[in-house]
């Protein structure tokens, strides 16, 4: 596999940032992850981080080096991730449970499968053209449904959600794919602070007419400037699809020498090594470099 990543998460107008966000690959899949920890609950970078480290916990399990039922593999994984919420509450005696939402991607081959639970969400463009969304889990999208159907009055509840990670019902997990995937073809990956102060028309736009590392970052700040002081968090986590068959590139990633146990995660390291509420790319390139190296040391000690 060959492809391009950029990542990054600001803080709005809140007291801290509680989205987390993350990748992982082996040398036939790739699993791209973000999560949104829920105001009004307890701990919410605790459930948005938890959430994504059983998921990277799961795939370096399963992903020998790649899965056998991807979709299977996102719906359990995420489910491991809510039960992971409860027993921590449990263990804890918290009153409430932490909560977050989530959204992951796995891409293996060159099919992408997705999942998620709430209103973080994934967009894929192609060619100019929104192709793929996911709709959210909240009152808002479901009236919208259900308005195509039957007449609809009053609406209520409006961006309330429905169903989250860390509830005391059992999760509504939404489930998609396989996309196959083209050259060019940009996946993102979003928390509501995006989506909610920037329309899918210039989500659109600006992944087709620019390259991520210039249309994520510019997408952010727009989005900042137009929620204005009490703006919510902002996170996002690109991916541009690559042939395998294209140069070498100085910015992506490749995966065509990893050997099968090799596995490689920055869903650790965004915890770790920055603080939580400024995650930026150079913090994430400074962590692939890490990986990278212990991956070309490993494969040193293999070849003697």
């Amino acid at each position: 596999m060959r492809f391009s990543v950029y990542q990054i998460s600001r803080r709005g107008g809140r007291e801290k940032n509680e989205d987390r966000m993350g990748y992982c690959y082996t040398r036939d899949a790739g699993l791209f992850a973000l999560a949104d920890g829920m105001g009004g609950h307890p701990e919410g970078e605790v459930a948005s981080q938890l959430s994504l480290q059983t998921l990277a916990a799961l795939f370096q399990k399963e992903a020998k080096p790649s899965l056998a039922d991807p979709v299977r593999f996102l719906h359990d994984a995420i489910f491991a991730g809510h039960h992971q919420l409860l027993r921590y509450a449990t263990q804890r005696a918290l009153v409430d449970t932490p909560r977050t939402t989530i959204v992951a991607c796995l891409i293996q081959g060159n099919a992408a499968y997705w999942a998620h639970c709430g209103d973080s969400r994934l967009y894929v463009v192609r060619g100019g053209k929104l192709v793929a969304r996911t709709r959210d889990h909240s009152y808002t999208e479901l009236q919208d449904a259900m308005s195509q159907v039957v007449p609809i009055g009053e609406r209520f509840n409006r961006n309330v959600l429905f169903t989250c990670l860390g509830s005391p019902g059992k999760p509504v997990v939404d489930t998609s794919g396989p996309m196959l995937l083209q050259p060019g073809d940009r996946v993102m990956l979003c928390s509501d602070g995006l989506w909610g102060a920037v329309s899918d028309a210039v989500i659109t736009e600006q992944l087709s007419r620019r390259p991520i590392s210039d249309a994520v970052p510019e997408l952010v700040e727009l989005a900042l400037r137009e929620a204005g002081p009490k703006s919510d968090n902002v996170t996002v986590l690109s991916v541009e699809w690559e042939s395998a068959r294209d140069g070498d590139s100085a910015s992506g990633v490749s995966t065509q020498s990893l050997n099968d146990e090799v596995f490689a995660s920055t869903i650790q390291a965004s915890m770790a090594d920055t603080p939580p509420d400024e995650l930026d790319d150079a913090e994430i390139e400074r962590s692939i470099r890490e990986i990278n190296e212990a991956i070309q040391r490993s494969s040193s000690k293999k070849r003697r």
